[in-house]
């Protein structure tokens, strides 16, 4: 089967449901904090592997052996429900526009969280070494651009938000 069709519910969570619930919440999605020097270069990595990511997984099958594949489809199901519960969450920000409901009561981060177990599913249900090492310059380069975003935080919601971060952990 081919590995394209595992983008479907991706896809269709990431922006059709969210664009449903919320047309403003899409484009806060898309919002990149403004970046210092030694980020932005974390963000060409950040977005380049995504599309990579997404457009190489169109090439890939879906290769795994027994084991492999119940461990996949598990990772994979498990980072297209935190995603689903994300944008959920995400589409209804308190009044001060700051998300503190759903899995944001978990993790600052859910929408990351949630893709890196996606991605790692392809990984293990393609068993590809190179979407394997994509994934792990995506994460990485996230981690950058997560910072930039705290530092946003911190500047256009002040204490509200340190008293966020001092109760819910950056990642799980």
């Amino acid at each position: 089967m081919g590995a394209g069709l595992l983008l479907i519910p991706l896809i269709l969570i990431r922006y059709g449901l969210l664009s449903l619930l919320n047309s403003n919440a899409l484009k806060r999605a898309a919002f990149f904090a403004p970046l210092e020097a030694n980020e932005k270069p974390a963000l060409w990595l950040y977005q380049g592997s995504n599309l990579f990511l997404l457009v190489y997984l169109c090439f890939l099958t879906i290769t795994a052996k027994p084991v492999l594949l119940y461990a996949g489809l598990f990772v994979y199901w498990l980072g297209i429900a935190l995603c689903l519960w994300s944008v959920l969450s995400f589409s209804k920000p308190l009044e001060s526009g700051i998300n503190t409901n759903g899995f944001y009561r978990f993790s600052r981060n859910p929408m990351y969280l949630a893709y890196f177990f996606y991605y790692l599913g392809c990984v293990l249900l393609t068993q590809s070494l190179v979407l394997l090492v994509f994934l792990m310059i995506f994460q990485i380069s996230a981690h950058w651009i997560i910072l930039s975003e705290e530092r946003w935080c911190i500047k256009a919601f002040g204490h509200e938000y340190i008293n966020y971060m001092k109760k819910v952990r950056r990642y799980i």
